[in-house]
């Protein structure tokens, strides 16, 4: 059986924070649904200021992240909806597993999208979804975004750091040898592809659909305070979303 999360949490910093709880503590399959207040989130190999456009972004008052997974720079808000799995494997993973799940979720709510080889989904050739994934001893995490009714305006301008460009507007080399530089793509919101419904509505019909015959669970009071002192010694703290790979 796999234990389904509905978080009622819209903190980036717990999301993280619980994420690394339930693939390192836990022993469970686990399915969780959640959302966060406006945030940009980088992956663990990635230089901050190679991926975001810091003084826009904090200017705005949006929150700043490191995931421990890899991967590209994302911007989360309330019109977009994240999905993670973390289960036990015997073997290397195949991710496209996963990603075969939200394909066949799409689908079922009417939504014709495919997925390319880098794990991303696309519906009508834009972008409506990233992913990422981790591996930690016999388990595994994937997680994705699913863009639907997100303000790209501000996750365009978030995700477009004027300092890749020098005075003359050419693009800079400013990533160190280590760091992963996201792959840019067009995107779109899966709401202004159907003819119908609210964010809530989606969050509730995927919900749904993945827990269905599962255990449907919350964090427990013990769960709650482990998360938030990781989320409070990791993953608010500048030495871990400042650092340089």
């Amino acid at each position: 059986m796999i234990r389904c999360i509905y978080s009622p949490s819209t903190d980036i910093y717990f999301h993280l924070a619980a994420e690394e709880y339930l693939l390192k503590q836990g022993n469970e399959d686990v399915f969780m649904l959640w959302q966060d207040t406006p945030s940009v989130v980088i992956g663990k190999h990635q230089r901050l200021q190679a991926e975001v456009d810091r003084e826009w972004v904090e200017r705005k008052r949006i929150h700043i992240a490191r995931r421990f997974s890899g991967g590209g720079a994302v911007y989360h808000d309330l019109g977009n909806v994240n999905l993670t799995f973390i289960e036990k494997v015997s073997h290397f993973p195949d991710f496209t597993v996963y990603l075969q799940r939200t394909l066949d979720f799409l689908v079922a709510m009417g939504i014709m999208a495919k997925g390319d080889d880098r794990l991303g989904i696309y519906l009508n050739g834009l972008k409506i979804s990233g992913s990422a994934q981790c591996v930690h001893k016999n388990r595994v995490l994937y997680h994705c975004t699913l863009l639907y009714d997100t303000d790209l305006t501000a996750l365009n301008k978030a995700l477009n750091p004027k300092s890749l460009f020098n005075e003359e507007g050419n693009k800079e080399r400013i990533s160190s040898t280590y760091a992963v530089p996201s792959v840019r793509s067009e995107v779109t919101n899966i709401r202004s592809h159907l003819s119908r419904g609210s964010v809530d509505d989606f969050k509730e019909e995927a919900f749904c659909y993945f827990s269905r015959s599962q255990v449907v669970s919350s964090f427990s009071e013990e769960e709650r305070r482990i998360v938030n002192r990781l989320r409070k010694e990791k993953y608010m703290r500048d030495e871990w979303i400042l650092k340089i790979p």
